[in-house]
């Protein structure tokens, strides 16, 4: 399981595969080889570099829209919850 809140640029597969990509050769987290991703994002906006995250296509990722401190705390408790 991988939790990204924000800064999807250095989660970006594409920096490993696409020579043409403008983050070729950027050292990233290797988020997409989780099972699960949950990416938390504030807006549809591209990252830094100007790119959409190939991430975001894969289908164990999740994208969820809203201030990262909201969700965390509703997704605790959601798990809490649980128990």
């Amino acid at each position: 399981m991988a939790l990204v809140i924000g800064a999807h640029d250095v989660v970006n597969p594409v920096a490993r595969t696409d020579k043409t990509s403008p983050i070729c050769g950027m050292p990233i987290l290797n988020a997409d080889k989780a099972q699960n991703v949950i990416v938390i994002k504030r807006g549809k906006g591209d990252g830094y570099s100007g790119i959409e995250s190939a991430l975001f296509f894969e289908d164990n990722c999740r994208l969820c829209y809203g201030s990262a401190q909201g969700v965390v705390a509703e997704m605790i408790g959601h798990i809490k919850a649980l128990s």
